[in-house]
């Protein structure tokens, strides 16, 4: 029997306001993201630094890049696991996606457009990372909001200067006559947090902690979807969850999506003062990029729980 429940995520306000720590809106959006990622791991961000106009140019910067040949889009690698090219899987035909690493830097943006654009391509670059640098400070306000409200912010500081972007820029061309429509198979982030951006194509979906699945409607381009991963599940102790996620095609227009994840490149281990007698530890300390590794590989990608398989006590 399903759920009674109909599930929607929160929406949470991300003005000038509500951003400057120590205010009455500041102590109010707090509760309400701590809420919604203890609830569905994940919320949308009306973040107003986002203009239309912004938004329209980062995604005709994407049209552009997808446009490319495949030939070139290829040589999108990287040493990290998960850091390069995917795409032409016959599994998931519908998806394909490049990473830019230290993707909030000029230096990461201009290193990837290099290899796309050897002749060089300013214009991208320009539109681009505006906004990955606007993804990674609102990233940082969300967690600064989480450490605060667990009383761990002298934490704060080093963790954000451990975190390394990166930025996977994705396309889900539309279903074809008697083809799936799954654009992207059921997932957790392997990040500490992520960031998502769209179109106006939706296709999104959550699955909630009834197990039911809802999708998630993005109508402004002001919209960012917040979303914990498997290193802050694992971080605060499962008081925060990660939750399982994929993308389905509906209808006949491309979805566009950005996609920006923090990596640690500290050892992450759980606060000692989230460790207590309702709480007992549930993870040990781990290195990210070794546990990316770990789930790079083929046979531990069907886990139910990557995190806890490989440093779960």
């Amino acid at each position: 029997m399903g759920s009674l429940n109909v599930h929607k995520l929160p929406i949470i306000e991300f003005t000038h306001d509500t951003m400057k720590p120590g205010t009455a809106s500041w102590c109010k959006a707090c509760k309400e993201v701590i809420s919604a990622l203890e609830e569905y791991g994940c919320f949308v961000a009306s973040y107003d630094e986002i203009s239309l106009e912004f938004n329209d140019g980062v995604f005709q910067a994407l049209e552009e890049l997808f446009n490319l040949p495949t030939e070139i889009k290829v040589q999108n690698r990287s040493t990290k696991p998960l850091y390069g090219y995917v795409g032409q899987i016959p599994l998931i035909p519908l998806y394909e996606s490049m990473g830019i690493d230290d993707a909030n830097t000029l230096e990461g943006i201009q290193s990837f457009t290099k290899v796309m654009w050897p002749n060089g391509n300013d214009v991208f670059s320009e539109k681009l990372l505006p906004y990955t640098k606007l993804a990674a400070e609102l990233e940082k306000i969300v967690v600064r909001m989480v450490f605060e409200s667990y009383g761990v912010e002298k934490y704060f500081d080093s963790h954000i200067k451990s975190a390394n972007y990166l930025c996977r820029v994705m396309k889900y061309r539309e279903a074809k006559v008697n083809e799936s429509k799954m654009g992207f198979v059921s997932h957790t982030d392997k990040s500490f947090m992520s960031t998502i951006h769209q179109n106006r194509v939706n296709g999104l979906e959550i699955k909630a902690k009834d197990g039911e699945w809802f999708g998630v409607e993005l109508s402004s381009s002001s919209s960012v979807v917040v979303m914990a991963g498997d290193a802050i599940m694992a971080w605060s102790n499962n008081r925060i969850k990660s939750p399982h996620h994929k993308v389905t095609m509906e209808g006949k227009e491309v979805r566009y999506s950005i996609a920006q994840f923090s990596f640690m490149e500290e050892i992450v281990q759980t606060p000692e003062e989230l460790i207590d007698e309702e709480h007992p530890l549930q993870y040990k300390p781990f290195d990210h990029l070794k546990f990316l590794d770990f789930y790079s590989k083929e046979e531990n990608r069907r886990l139910e729980s990557a995190i806890r398989t490989y440093c779960g006590v």
